[in-house]
């Protein structure tokens, strides 16, 4: 049975991390302000639907990908008492997952502001 009131209790579990992040992570607290400002200009240049969707997109998935980075080097620091050397390497692979996305949503973002601001 639907409980409104666990329904809830998630959404503010969801939220607590999300605060998580932007209080302990400045990778996030940029890639928001980048986010917001992708978003602002979404509205001011009136971009077609589906350049609006693919921007929108890219944001949920850098933004999504920054929060599983944050998870797993917090994940692995448990194992960095014993320095296994693994540790550094499944950091460094989250933070090039985090990057290739990053790069991707701004090429893509080139793509479609650049004929806009010539």
């Amino acid at each position: 049975m639907l409980s409104l009131r666990r329904l809830f209790q998630s959404f503010r579990y969801a939220a607590r991390g999300i605060v998580i992040a932007w209080k302990y992570e400045q990778s996030f607290r940029i890639q928001v302000a980048a986010a917001l400002v992708i978003v602002a200009l979404i509205f001011w240049f009136q971009l077609p639907l589906w350049q609006a969707i693919a921007l929108l997109l890219l944001i949920i998935l850098v933004l999504t990908l920054e929060l599983i980075n944050s998870i797993l080097e917090r994940f692995v620091d448990v194992f960095k008492p014993r320095i296994h050397p693994m540790v550094q390497e499944i950091k460094d692979l989250m933070a090039g997952a985090v990057l290739i996305a990053s790069l991707g949503a701004l090429i893509v973002g080139l793509l479609i502001f650049v004929p806009y601001f010539l």
